[in-house]
């Protein structure tokens, strides 16, 4: 597949993910775990009912790697609750800080150790750039933080650490079950459908207000069908060409849309030192998906003819 159209279903995949908070915003009565669990679980339903064919065709191969595909459903039911919980326990600055930008560097260590892929210069420089950027767009979105106590700051920075690692782990193991000859539908049909077997059924202990209203079950069926199903549709097509590293870094783009909707719909406010972070992650995302290379090839090429 061309590495264009992989870049770009990630950073479609990353706007629709970006759209979640906004959206959950008009149901505030739903319980965040309540959302994230039947978004992911429901998700996973999609996901399975439209893949059979290719979940069937590539049964005996995901027997054959049974324990990576029972790693990557774990991490996919691990992470909301890691997130959210995260960002409960320390504060929404810092557990968005620590899980999104911890993200990207899990995936390339996973990588580096396991797989003993090189970590590329240019990688490391746009994670910079990202990290930097994330941790200012949460400062810029959080004018009064609730005071957290020390041992639940500490609480929500591990938790938010295994929001990252997981989120870095399913993303890892969707890769090299892809790299393995799994169908990219397939293999995320598995995944998400592993991890609904066991957030779906948690839906009976916080999913009372699930759907007591239309705005509650129009909000659900959208975080499900569009962040979600279509979302991580478009996330394995990506994966199918650029390495896990990449493309989670790519998701980055995340909290700019986040964060944009959310001064836009919910007019919010922002501070200026959040501008100056979506500035730092839209130099990362364009040292990540631009060929630097060939553009200057391009811009040498078009000199030359201009002076013939």
């Amino acid at each position: 597949m061309n590495h264009t159209i992989a870049t770009i279903a990630v950073l479609v995949a990353s706007v629709f993910w970006g759209t979640t908070g906004t959206a959950a915003s008009f149901a505030p009565d739903i319980s965040p775990f309540a959302i994230g669990a039947f978004a992911m679980g429901f998700g996973g339903v999609l996901l399975c009912l439209t893949s059979l064919t290719q979940l069937i065709n590539n049964a005996s191969t995901l027997r054959k790697h049974y324990s990576l595909t029972l790693l990557g459903s774990a991490c996919v039911a691990i992470y909301p609750l890691a997130f959210y919980t995260s960002m409960n326990s320390a504060g929404v600055a810092i557990g968005t800080v620590v899980s999104i930008a911890s993200a990207p560097l899990f995936t390339v260590l996973l990588e580096y150790l396991i797989e003993k892929k090189p970590i590329a210069t240019r990688w490391l420089v746009s994670f910079c750039f990202g990290a930097i950027g994330i941790g200012l767009i949460a400062l810029g979105k959080e004018y009064n933080p609730a005071t957290k106590g020390l041992f639940s700051q500490n609480i929500g920075i591990l938790l938010g650490l295994i929001a990252g690692l997981t989120y870095a782990g399913y993303s890892w193991v969707a890769k090299r079950l892809i790299s393995k000859g799994v169908h990219s539908r397939a293999t995320m049909a598995s995944l998400f459908g592993g991890a609904a077997c066991v957030l779906l059924p948690s839906l009976l202990i916080t999913g009372d207000t699930l759907f007591a209203t239309v705005t509650n079950t129009s909000v659900a069926l959208y975080m499900a069908i569009v962040p979600m199903f279509l979302g991580y549709w478009l996330f394995s097509i990506g994966l199918k060409t650029i390495a896990a590293s990449q493309a989670v870094l790519i998701t980055l783009l995340e909290p700019i849309i986040a964060t944009i909707l959310a001064i836009v719909v919910l007019n919010e406010q922002f501070q200026q030192i959040g501008w100056l972070g979506i500035g730092l992650v839209s130099v990362s995302l364009v040292i990540q998906t631009v060929n630097i290379k060939q553009f200057v090839n391009t811009l040498q090429k078009t000199h030359i003819d201009d002076l013939r």
